[in-house]
């Protein structure tokens, strides 16, 4: 659930489209010469040909700077299982001039990391010798351990090799740690992880706190979770959109749909507007309470803010609804859904259509099943046939 900003600039982002870099060529001989690459490099699917096509580019820079054109072009290799090619393009563009960048090299190492090939990215990492090492590589290594976490081998990492590179690690390389240490289950280390940032007089932030909380609210342990929201508060920290989400998750489990309506209701006073994350945790709450008419309540007030429902609000409301026997606003929620090319599970629709047939509504389940058939691509026709035997 938790999105962590401060640890995104280590995953892959899409820069730019191929027809934003396209765009932005600025000689009209180059864009002759260079579009067409781009624009193979999208559409090849055979592996040996969009090796060769990529490495004949090397010295492209409107390929090489082109992140999404770089990283599209390993995750099919990849994807290909052809590690072959992503080790002879990756290890040919290090030897090139941008290899001395160290921003360049960082995208290396993610690259290998993302492409499952954890020691190439460390040995990467390891063996720059053209750029004074710096915690921005550090953190990327780091991240690139997390992917496939191994207890000793991150602390291991961490153990040494600051002390070997003098390597400064900042909040981000703790965040990172922490997260890794909370996937593996281990938040007691994490705690002490926290404790340790603060000894290098690094003032934990909202994505260490939230990352925390999360995670001892996953795992039942409330108390501390709860200790560490008022800490966090009281240590002068605001959370942030994705810590409200998690605190509103956790009193949703806990059935406690009014505390977690309450939150939502504090957050636009605190200058944070919830998202169709928090309405529908909040409807869902609702229902599950046993309260639906204070989950539609809930539902006409997100329109009221001006957030409109995205599917997963249609399906919540859907289900539901038609688990309270309320079948006219669960066929008129339906409706409107698949008419915007959202289509509930189909259990969700089996449940609708099945209600409307017992209360004689059989045009309005045919109109259903009507859009049912529209979609594209179009469910089998062993789905359809469940659902058509139930008109």
């Amino acid at each position: 659930m938790l999105s962590l900003p401060l640890t995104r600039r280590f995953f892959f982002r899409s820069c730019s489209s191929i027809a934003t870099a396209v765009a932005t060529i600025p000689a009209e001989s180059n864009q002759k010469e260079l579009t067409p690459a781009l624009v193979k490099l999208k559409s090849e699917r055979d592996p040996e040909k969009l090796f060769n096509l990529f490495k004949s580019n090397a010295t492209n820079s409107l390929v090489i700077e082109n992140r999404f054109a770089f990283q599209d072009t390993i995750s099919r290799l990849a994807g290909a299982r052809r590690f072959d090619y992503i080790e002879a393009l990756l290890e040919h563009q290090k030897a090139l001039p941008q290899g001395r960048r160290e921003g360049f090299v960082v995208r290396i190492i993610m690259l290998y990391g993302k492409a499952g090939m954890t020691k190439h990215a460390l040995d990467t990492f390891y063996n720059m010798d053209s750029s004074k090492r710096t915690v921005k590589s550090f953190n990327a290594a780091l991240k690139v351990l997390t992917l496939k976490p191994d207890l000793h081998t991150i602390q291991d990492f961490i153990g040494h090799v600051p002390f070997k590179y003098g390597v400064v690690m900042d909040v981000v390389s703790f965040n990172i740690a922490i997260k890794s240490l909370c996937e593996m289950g281990f938040l007691d280390k994490a705690s002490l992880a926290m404790k340790e940032m603060e000894k290098f007089g690094l003032k934990p932030d909202v994505v260490t706190y939230t990352t925390l909380i999360s995670a001892f609210y996953k795992q039942d342990r409330y108390v501390i979770g709860n200790g560490l929201w008022n800490r966090m508060v009281i240590k002068g920290c605001r959370p942030n959109l994705t810590t409200f989400n998690v605190r509103i998750q956790f009193l949703v489990n806990r059935g406690r749909a009014w505390d977690a309506n309450d939150l939502l209701m504090l957050m636009p006073k605190l200058q944070m507007e919830p998202d169709s994350v928090t309405y529908n945790m909040v409807i869902k709450g609702f229902f599950l309470a046993g309260f639906p008419e204070m989950a539609e309540r809930v539902y006409t007030a997100m329109h009221g803010k001006g957030c409109k429902p995205n599917v997963k609000i249609y399906q919540t409301m859907i289900h539901y609804l038609c688990k309270a026997g309320k079948f006219d606003l669960g066929y008129t929620m339906c409706k409107d859904c698949m008419r915007k090319k959202w289509y509930p599970n189909l259990d969700t629709v089996g449940v609708l259509l099945d209600g409307l047939v017992k209360k004689g509504q059989l045009d309005q389940a045919k109109l259903i099943m009507g859009l049912v058939r529209k979609r594209v691509p179009p469910f089998s026709s062993k789905q359809l046939l469940s659902l058509e035997s139930v008109l």
